[in-house]
């Protein structure tokens, strides 16, 4: 084993946003760095993110857009490499980008455009980038100076510093694991359980039928659940409720919870009906549902009810009030989620208790680092999940 022990100053297990970024950096602080990643391809989450163009960052990024056990833990590496800063990297090497909405920053061309800065970066550094490599084993080693020993492939790594940035186990096709928690688990860390985060909800009961019915339909809707809401746009899918407003609360569900749906938020139904009694008294409520919404979605949610082919006029005020109640209230008890399969993120993770804000160390074993999506922290979609990767990876960079 001695003749065929390599060392390094850093291993980096993972070779994703976040691995790829703290490499990087320590790298260029004239460390020796591995990475190594099971898969055949680095960053294949940043290839598939953003539809293709990799929302990578958001101008809006605050500690409020995170989701942790200890909702301040994220503040002090995410003030000290901003979202400001990955974008003058991103503008160094030559990169367009535009705004989509809320601040979320795509790129215009394509999503590998990030990955190749990444990697681009790693090249300057020095950095030594194995693929398709298994890591059997990790080890404290005796020697101070090398703290971890790592049985990986073929070969037996040391190193001072050991990084584990191997995120989550959503879309485990692209070869996403827990891995990261069971190395968390092996050297005695606390660690959250995972549940999948920003995920399309699923639907079991009458309110399937009507979302197979509505399949392809979206709506710009208001969803509120245990005390947090979102304004955004809703999709209807043949199993149940997707769109950002969904997988934006979804991280906020809980099994057995109810969505409250407000699926007219910018308009007053009550009043707005009253109104368009006295002005256009001939109209079928299902053409003015449908001017609201679309024709589809007014067919089907009249589908079978006593107002189905009333028109203005016919209208009693109960029937009104009802109607406003059933459009700005609509609740929705999911049977669950979409799991792990399509869920951008996986909520829990390491406790951020167990690391140093500062440094993401452990405080139990030196030299041990956690970083990106594998710690209890978790943002809202738009760019703020890639933003943690970027900004706890330098964190730790500056320490390795």
């Amino acid at each position: 084993m001695t003749e065929m022990l390599q060392k390094f100053d850093v291993i980096v297990i993972g070779a994703g946003a976040a691995g790829l970024m703290c490499a990087a950096t320590a790298g260029r602080r004239g460390r020796k760095v591995l990475v190594l990643d099971h898969a055949n391809k680095a960053g294949k989450k940043i290839l598939m993110s953003g539809g293709g163009r990799c929302n990578f960052t958001n101008y809006y990024v605050a500690a409020e857009r995170y989701l942790s056990h200890n909702p301040h833990f994220c503040k002090s590496a995410l003030t000290r490499y901003t979202q400001w800063d990955f974008m003058a990297l991103v503008d160094r090497h030559g990169i367009p980008y535009h705004e989509k909405k809320d601040g979320q920053l795509f790129c215009d061309n394509k999503a590998s455009d990030i990955l190749t800065m990444l990697l681009d970066e790693c090249e300057q550094a020095g950095v030594e980038i194995r693929l398709r490599t298994e890591v059997q084993d990790i080890r404290p080693h005796t020697d101070d100076l090398y703290r971890y020993l790592l049985e990986a492939g073929e070969v037996t790594c040391a190193c001072q510093s050991l990084v584990i940035a191997t995120g989550g186990p959503s879309i485990p096709t692209l070869g996403a694991s827990g891995f990261g928690y069971d190395i968390a688990r092996q050297f005695g860390l606390q660690v959250y359980t995972p549940r999948a985060g920003l995920v399309p909800f699923t639907l079991t009961d009458v309110n399937r039928h009507l979302s197979e019915a509505l399949s392809g339909t979206g709506l710009a809707v208001e969803v509120s659940c245990n005390g947090r809401s979102f304004t955004d746009d809703m999709l209807f899918t043949h199993r149940g409720l997707s769109g950002p407003a969904m997988l934006q609360i979804s991280s906020y569900w809980q099994a057995g919870d109810e969505l409250l749906i407000n699926l007219l938020p910018a308009v007053d139904v009550a009043a707005e009906l009253r109104a368009g009694q006295h002005q256009r008294p001939k109209l079928s409520l299902k053409n003015w549902l449908a001017e609201k919404t679309t024709q589809k979605f007014a067919a089907h949610w009249l589908a079978g009810s006593a107002e189905e082919s009333v028109t203005l006029a016919q209208l009693s005020g109960s029937s009104m009030d009802s109607l406003a109640a059933g459009l700005h209230q609509w609740r929705v008890r999911p049977a669950g989620t979409e799991g792990y399969r399509t869920a951008e993120v996986a909520l829990g993770g390491v406790d951020t208790d167990e690391l140093s804000s500062k440094t993401l160390e452990s405080k139990q074993h030196p030299g041990l680092f956690f970083i990106g999506e594998v710690v209890d922290v978790t943002g809202h979609l738009g760019g703020f999940n890639f933003q943690w990767a970027w900004s706890s990876a330098v964190a730790a960079a500056a320490y390795v």
